[in-house]
């Protein structure tokens, strides 16, 4: 069997890691299993990572999840981004999941809150204008949150098996209105 290169096996040990850290979690997941599945030495797991968590940073791509936050018209951002939230994508259940799963590991919380306010926070906050800019994408953020919260970690049957559509419109709705307030025809700050 030919010797693969450092690039080639740093690469393969991240497919392997992605994979394994969004089916079973960071702490399902040991170094030998994705040495394994890589098709590698855990030795070399940690040669090219360091620490399993430096690997499992490195393999969890947050960006996935908040991608569609920093493209397409800010004016249906809010029902895009539920449409994009409620597609059935696993790689987008798979890292927040992992990313759940991780939190209560050592060292996780501060890199989550970092990754929460770099990835989501202030793409989402440039975006936005006005005085209260910094907390209408703080609360996107955290509505954003809820809605992944309750189809994937809680696993609500209810709010799952409703219609996609009326999900996007309604939620959509709700984040739309935190994006551009007045964008449903009423004032700034006015009840909907």
């Amino acid at each position: 069997m030919a010797r693969r290169s450092a690039t080639a096996t740093r690469a393969a040990i991240l497919d392997a890691a992605r994979a394994l850290f969004r089916d079973r979690g960071y702490a399902g997941a040991s170094v030998r299993d994705i040495a394994a599945a890589a098709h590698s030495d855990p030795a070399l797991v940690i040669r090219h990572f360091g620490s399993k968590e430096r690997l499992f940073l490195d393999a969890i791509e947050p960006e996935a999840l908040v991608q569609p936050l920093t493209a397409g018209p800010l004016e249906t951002l809010g029902r895009d981004f539920v449409r994009f939230l409620l597609d059935p994508d696993d790689d987008v259940r798979g890292i927040y999941l992992a990313l759940i799963r991780a939190s209560d590991g050592a060292g996780f919380g501060s890199r989550l809150r970092e990754m929460h306010e770099v990835d989501f926070v202030l793409p989402l906050r440039a975006r936005l204008t006005g005085p209260d800019a910094d907390l209408r994408a703080r609360l996107a953020a955290a509505l954003a949150g809820g809605l992944l919260y309750s189809l994937w970690l809680v696993g609500d049957e209810g709010l799952r098996g409703a219609e996609p559509e009326e999900v996007v419109e309604r939620y959509g709705s709700a984040l739309q209105q935190l994006l551009t307030p007045g964008s449903d025809g009423s004032a700034p700050g006015q009840q909907c």
